[in-house]
């Protein structure tokens, strides 16, 4: 891509519209069905439209490494989904972000759309900002060896432990005081947990120990890994880079999920073996166990489930309760008169179950409210303040696993017999439905439904699915025994 499409930018202001939105929703949409819900996150689940200035769409994405893959990898069929959904476009750009031109927001054509950008009141800016960037950082010597910023702020101490989550904390604790010199007992040490339990809060907690006791850390996330690895390619320095990460004693790495790549995953495999077998500490997280991460290389998925791998649930009632009561206090510093009843707290523990985020975001809006409307803080206004953010309860998720395992064990056959390519009508049968269920109850794309079961192209995956849908309205005892199998998979 030439420099003068960046030119083009000065000509004609960057700009977005409601409709802009809803395109781009189309087209993330398109790209998740077509790439599965894997591929879809790793590399398109933070990239945004910025806007559009004269025929060209302006996207963006958080590091430099996530836009070369893209335009190396996908840059074609991005441009193609984008020019059918926005009408005379002629060119895409993909942008770091933090280098990225400001949109002005344009009004909606239609009478009656309020398109303006909110802008947060000081009450909310207070629980989502502070403390400030300087603050908040940890510099060390790791800097110098490409390591990500530390949170000042999430330590053991304000780590609030519940249920859900205790066996994790302890986990950390003990990896992150353990005696210098001693074999690490848990290595690698995995966390896993969905988005908002506070992995990466344990994470930071663990390298802030570690280096109060003057030991070299490194914390990076997937990103950087990959993108430092990559530009030490560029720049004929990748031994020095494996160098610098072989001598550290603790090395954390966050979201590995996000590792993509077969010589990247072949680097990190020998990075966490020399570790390892050197007696350094590793501590890895992501949002699934190792088993699951379908992307990773299966040396590397053995190798992360030859450690200790610990989950961090959902948050029980009353840890939501403590969670909340500390972020009210927080806002209190800043706002002494904010209060907040037992029963409006009580409230929003029993409506707020996702995560620890929206918890956080409940408060912003519970002291928004205190303070700009200045009315009184009741469970009513409560409910109405805190209305986006209670959702409903999603259905349990579902694993292709455990589709095979029960439509096996419905079907009287083993669930090697429906990976197997045995052709009998008792095995293809069940094997048809379950590739059916794995459709319609998981985000899975038809290439990877096929691979989970024993390999099978994309095409054998899209004939069962229609062999299926098709024998269901024919056959009623059909019908009936593929609703009881989506109850019991969903319950």
């Amino acid at each position: 891509m030439s420099n003068s499409h960046v030119i083009l930018a000065a000509d004609a202001p960057v700009s977005k519209t409601v409709d802009d939105d809803a395109a781009w929703d189309r087209v993330r949409r398109r790209l998740r069905a077509e790439l599965g819900d894997d591929v879809f996150s790793s590399w398109f689940g933070r990239l945004e439209l910025l806007g559009l200035a004269g025929e060209m769409a302006h996207l963006t994405v958080p590091t430099r490494f996530l836009k070369s893959w893209i335009q190396s990898h996908y840059m074609d069929r991005l441009r193609s989904l984008v020019f059918e959904e926005f009408i005379g476009l002629s060119e895409i750009q993909v942008a770091v972000r933090s280098a990225a031109i400001k949109p002005v927001q344009k009004p909606h054509s239609a009478a009656g759309h309020d398109t303006t950008t909110r802008e947060r009141a000081p009450s909310e800016r207070m629980l989502s900002d502070a403390p400030t960037q300087p603050e908040r950082v940890v510099t060390s010597e790791t800097d110098s060896l490409g390591g990500a910023p530390l949170d000042r702020r999430l330590t053991f101490t304000n780590f609030l432990v519940g249920k859900s989550n205790q066996l994790a904390h302890a986990a950390a604790e003990r990896v992150a005081r353990h005696t210098q010199g001693e074999t690490p007992l848990y290595n690698p040490l995995y966390v896993h947990a969905g988005v908002g339990l506070g992995k990466t809060h344990l994470l930071h907690a663990i390298a802030h120990e570690t280096m109060a006791q003057g030991r070299r850390v490194i914390y990076l996330t997937a990103d950087r890994f990959m993108y430092g690895f990559v530009a030490a390619l560029k720049a004929q320095t990748a031994l020095n880079f494996k160098e610098r990460l072989r001598g550290i004693d603790l090395l954390v790495i966050d979201d590995v999920q996000f590792l993509q790549g077969k010589s990247i995953q072949q680097e990190f495999c020998h990075t966490l073996n020399a570790l390892i077998d050197s007696g350094r500490q590793i501590v890895i997280a992501a949002d699934r166990p190792p088993s699951d991460l379908e992307s990773l290389d299966e040396r590397v998925k053995s190798r992360l489930a030859g450690g200790l791998a610990v989950e961090m649930g959902p948050l029980d009632e009353s840890l939501r309760v403590r969670i909340i009561e500390a972020r009210i206090a927080s806002a209190r510093q800043h706002q002494p008169s904010f209060d907040v009843s037992p029963a409006v707290i009580s409230y929003v523990a029993q409506a707020i179950i996702s995560n620890g985020r929206d918890l956080d975001g409940a408060v912003n809006r519970l002291l928004a409210h205190s303070t700009l409307t200045g009315g009184a803080l009741t469970v009513e206004a409560a409910e109405t303040a805190i209305r986006d953010l209670v959702r409903a309860r999603e259905p349990r998720k579902v694993k292709i696993e455990d589709i095979q395992k029960l439509v096996a064990t419905h079907f009287n056959v083993s669930r090697a017999d429906i990976l197997s390519s045995r052709r009998s009508a008792g095995v293809v049968k069940p094997r048809q439905i379950a590739m059916y269920l794995a459709k319609v109850l998981t985000l899975r794309s038809l290439p990877e439904i096929g691979r989970r079961f024993g390999g099978r192209d994309h095409t054998t995956v899209l004939h069962a699915v229609r062999k299926i849908e098709g024998a269901v309205s024919a056959d009623s005892g059909l019908r009936d025994d593929v609703e009881l199998l989506k109850r019991m998979l969903q319950d």
